[in-house]
């Protein structure tokens, strides 16, 4: 009893002179709450796709490789709070916000039933070298996130990257394709078959690096693939 009094002491000292504040707005965040607070969470711009099959996201892929269902959390787009949030994630060493961001998906994802069937999570995997650079994926946080959320297992090093490519950030829709093609392999799929897995991702834009994901997994006869990302932009 002594230990979590002194504890809790600590902790109030440590919130008096080294206050956690919200990204966002800078308000106190309350103990349940991490990098940013539940009022800014709210006001972020929610798509809705879960709640239907032929929504945007899912339409990028038609033609291209069969999913069973895909969806983004929220709007992505230039200038706005998402995108600095994504970009603290990847570039400032924030990967706690990728889980906060993996929460809210579980959340939503899980009370919309979207998360029913599937039996694993595979987050979009880094290149060794990318990740030696960034020292953390940021898709396994997200996926860390949507795992506490939702129960279900992330399972990695099943999809690997084989090829270290240059950022996608500026580059073109046939660019963006040209830079993911045939990048990935799967490492024994056999322990995939039967399985319904998620594939997990920050953002979403022309579906090339998930397209480039999903192909390997499909080819390996893995038969129910699905997605999910964080953002969904529209450029």
């Amino acid at each position: 009893m002594n230990f979590l009094r002194s504890n809790t002491y600590l902790n109030a000292f440590t919130e008096l002179f080294f206050p956690r504040i919200c990204y966002v707005c800078g308000a106190h965040l309350f103990s349940s709450e991490q990098e940013v607070c539940r009022r800014c969470l709210r006001k972020l711009p929610r798509t809705g796709f879960e709640l239907v099959d032929d929504n945007p996201v899912s339409q990028i892929f038609w033609g291209r490789v069969k999913l069973e269902k895909a969806t983004s959390l929220y709007y992505y787009r230039k200038g706005e709070i998402l995108q600095q949030l994504v970009h603290r994630l990847k570039y400032k060493g924030n990967y706690q916000m990728g889980q906060v961001l993996g929460v809210q998906m579980g959340n939503v994802l899980t009370q919309a039933g979207f998360m029913v069937d599937i039996d694993m999570i595979i987050p979009v995997p880094l290149h060794e070298k990318r990740l030696r650079q960034r020292g953390y994926n940021q898709s396994d946080h997200i996926a860390i996130g949507l795992s506490k959320a939702s129960g279900i297992e992330v399972v990695k090093n099943r999809l690997v990257r084989t090829v270290h490519t240059e950022s996608q950030t500026h580059k073109g829709r046939f660019e963006r394709w040209e830079n993911v093609d045939n990048i990935f392999s799967v490492v024994n799929p056999e322990l995939l078959n039967g399985k319904h897995i998620l594939i997990i991702d920050d953002v979403v834009t022309t579906g090339a690096t998930m397209e480039a994901c999903v192909q390997p997994l499909l080819q390996n006869g893995i038969a129910k693939v699905s997605i999910a990302t964080v953002g969904y932009a529209n450029y």
